[in-house]
C-alpha cells in the first residue's frame, strides 16, 4: 500500500492560519484523516483475528475475483463491488443469480474504505468484513452458493489448497469461514487516502478556495452530524428524521429493527452513483439537497449543493494498484456450475 508523504513548504506559512482553523473545525465534528503512515493506518485496519500478510492479501484477492464462489461460476465479489467502478456496480439495485434484482432494491455499497465503517450492510447486521463476506456468497439473489459447495469447490482446486497451506500452515482447515476471512483480509487493504486527508494532515494547499468553501458549508449545514469519523459515514443513524425520503417506497427497506440505517461513506462518492440505499438518485447535487430535506429539515439550494459537491470531490481517493489475478484451473472433481 502506498504511503503518501505530505510536505508543507515554507511558502505556505501565510495560508496556514485559515487552513488550520477550518481543518480543526472539521476535526471538532469528529471527522478524522486517514493516517499518512502505514504503521498508523494498520492500527485501524489490522484488528481482526486474521492478521494482514502479503500472502493473505494475494490469496484473498484471487478469491475476491473468482466467480467460482458462485453457484453459476459467473458472479464474483467484484461483480457488485467492482474495483474499477469505485468499488460499486453503477446500477440502482444489485443484480445476482439468474439475473435477479435485489428483492429490497438495495444498492451495492462501495467496498473501498469499508474497513473504516463500524458495521457492514445497510441494516448493520455484520460487525466486520470477514463476517460480511459470508452473506452475499450464500444469498439466493446474489451468488447463491451454499457453504458446502464453496468449500468443495475450493478444496478441489489444487493450487488453492497449496496457497492456503503455505499461507496458514500445512494443517489448515479450508472451511467456509476461513475462505470468507481471507477475502476480508484483502478487502481491509482497500483504503483510499485523498486530498482531503492531505489537508487534514497539514498540507494547507491540498484544497483550493472553492473546495474549502464547500467544506465550510458542509460543516455549517450539519452534514457532519452523521458523516464523520475516518469513513465520513459507516455508523447506524436514524433515517427520515425531518421528512420522508421521496423514494422511500422503492424497495420497502426500513432499516434495522429500530429503523436505523447505515450511513454510507462519502469517500469516492463522486464515483459511486446512484445514491441512497435504493439507488434512486443519480445526481450528486440532488442527493445533497435530498439529505438536507430528509435528515436536516432544511432547504439546500442549487448553489449550496454545488459548493458541497465541490468539496465532496476532494474525497476521490488514491486507489491501491490492483492487478487482475490469473485464477488457478479447476480440478477433475471440481463441482460443475448449476443455474437453477
Amino acid at each position: 500500500m502506498k504511503v503518501i508523504h505530505c510536505v508543507t513548504g515554507l511558502a505556505l506559512v501565510g495560508t496556514m492560519a485559515f487552513a488550520g482553523a477550518l481543518g480543526e473545525s472539521a476535526k471538532s465534528f469528529g471527522i478524522k484523516a486517514i493516517p499518512e503512515s502505514t504503521s498508523e493506518l494498520l492500527k485501524y485496519i489490522d484488528q481482526g483475528d486474521d492478521p494482514i500478510t502479503a500472502s493473505k492479501i494475494e490469496l484473498g484477492k484471487m478469491l475476491y475475483f473468482d466467480p467460482r464462489l458462485s453457484r453459476s461460476n459467473l458472479i464474483s465479489c467484484n461483480t457488485c463491488h467492482n474495483l474499477a467502478l469505485g468499488g460499486a456496480d453503477a446500477v440502482p439495485a444489485a443484480i445476482g443469480h439468474k439475473w435477479t434484482m435485489n428483492p429490497a432494491h438495495l444498492n451495492s455499497p462501495t467496498v473501498y474504505n469499508s474497513v473504516l465503517s463500524e458495521v457492514q450492510f445497510w441494516d448493520g447486521r455484520s460487525p466486520h468484513l470477514e463476517d460480511q463476506a459470508q452473506g452475499p456468497i450464500q444469498a439466493g439473489p446474489e451468488m447463491a452458493a451454499p457453504k458446502e459447495l464453496v468449500v468443495e469447490r475450493i478444496n478441489s482446486i489444487p493450487q488453492y489448497v497449496e496457497m492456503f497451506k503455505s499461507t496458514y500452515g500445512p494443517d489448515v482447515k479450508i472451511d467456509f469461514e476461513r475462505i470468507a476471512s481471507v477475502i476480508g483480509v484483502f478487502e481491509r487493504t482497500l483504503v483510499t487516502p485523498s486530498r482531503f486527508d492531505d489537508y487534514l494532515n497539514g498540507q494547507s494547499d491540498a484544497l483550493n478556495k472553492a473546495e474549502k468553501d464547500g467544506l465550510k458549508l458542509f460543516l455549517d449545514k450539519g452534514c457532519a452530524a452523521c458523516h464523520n469519523g475516518m469513513a465520513l459515514g459507516g455508523t447506524m443513524q436514524p433515517f427520515q428524521v425531518a421528512k420522508q425520503y421521496k423514494f422511500a417506497n422503492l424497495g420497502g427497506f426500513t432499516g434495522d429493527e429500530n429503523g436505523m440505517v447505515k450511513t454510507p461513506t462519502l469517500r469516492n462518492i463522486t464515483e459511486t452513483a446512484p445514491y441512497f440505499h435504493n439507488g434512486a438518485i443519480w445526481k450528486l447535487t440532488d442527493a445533497v439537497k435530498e439529505m438536507g430535506s430528509t435528515q436536516l429539515g432544511i432547504t439546500i439550494n442549487d448553489k449550496e449543493a454545488a459548493s458541497i459537491a465541490t468539496f465532496l470531490g476532494t474525497l476521490e481517493g488514491r486507489k491501491p494498484q490492483i492487478i487482475y489475478p490469473i485464477l488457478p484451473p479447476m480440478g477433475d472433481k471440481t463441482p460443475k456450475p448449476t443455474f437453477d
